[in-house]
């Protein structure tokens, strides 16, 4: 009886070893799986981490043209691929930023006349107005929508140089034109909505090198001894340059640059920034067929 016992003892403890081996080999494998599985899940990590800077990459691609860089002049975003097209230089644009009272405003000779004389200036000198309407005769142009307008740039009284872009909605009431160059001045750029893309920017003197090099530049002055009509003007113009016209948009006064390679009036009587813009518009409409 007592061997039988030893016996049985004996074959007990053998299926408790073999138990055990099968308990390690089972946790063995399981730390293999879960090895094997910890591999796969890294390398599944990284092949998605690859790919979304993949896509990251091309994304930025994608969106590199609407980076504005410094020194090229900005189009349309529904430009057509044109050997021609018209740049607008305004100058002396009168844009000017005060603190009346607690807050900052755009100076203008209606709402500020008071503060102005008491700072000792000539309230007849602030005309924001003229810049509002110039721009708007330019972007509400046939010319403009038929994507033929290449670039924008305005320089205020102060010598700062801004560029707009010739496919921006500015604002049709003059309060809210204010408050929005109100904020190009302080910020130094207006972003549009949703997009990376800059529609205003404040941008380096001198105005010269965001300019086309095959680029016919005319100056407006009604000073000017050279009366043209402007059709004929620009008709005799080489379709192979870009026209580049500089108005005023001041009050009172003329413009004076040295970049400029003719200096004509368009009309024997004194016309303002808007529809001198007008007349131009016109003319190169007719020469390039855009009704």
């Amino acid at each position: 009886m007592v061997r039988s016992y030893g016996v049985k003892v004996h074959k007990r403890k053998k299926r408790e070893e073999n138990y055990d081996k099968e308990e390690d080999e089972v946790e063995e494998q399981s730390i293999q799986a879960a090895k094997k599985k910890a591999l796969t899940s890294t390398k599944q990590d990284e092949d998605v981490e690859k790919k979304a800077r993949e896509d990251e990459s091309k994304e930025e691609e994608e969106e590199a043209p609407l980076e504005v860089l410094e020194g090229i002049p900005a189009g349309p975003s529904d430009q057509k691929a044109l050997k021609r097209g018209v740049i607008f230089v305004l100058e002396r644009a009168s844009l000017e930023v005060g603190k009346v009272g607690k807050s900052y405003q755009l100076l203008n000779s209606d709402e500020h006349a008071n503060f102005l004389r008491r700072n000792n200036k000539n309230p007849a000198d602030y005309r924001p107005d003229i810049i509002h309407q110039a721009l708007l005769s330019i972007l509400d142009s046939p010319l403009n929508k038929a994507g033929m307008v290449r670039s924008i740039y305005v320089k205020t009284e102060k010598g700062v140089l801004f560029e707009v872009r010739p496919h921006v909605r500015i604002p049709r009431t003059f309060k809210r034109f204010a408050g929005l160059m109100l904020q190009l001045l302080q910020k130094l750029s207006i972003t549009a909505a949703n997009k990376r893309e800059k529609l205003l920017r404040v941008i380096k003197n001198p105005v010269t090198q965001y300019l086309p090099v095959n680029s016919r530049k005319t100056g407006l002055s009604y000073s000017s001894e050279k009366l043209v009509d402007i059709q004929k003007y620009v008709a005799t113009i080489g379709d192979d340059m870009d026209l580049v016209f500089v108005v005023g948009a001041m009050a009172h006064g003329k413009i004076d640059n040295d970049y400029t390679d003719d200096w004509v009036a368009i009309s024997g009587y004194p016309l303002s920034a808007a529809f001198c813009i007008s007349m131009i518009c016109q003319g190169v409409a007719k020469k390039w067929n855009v009704l």
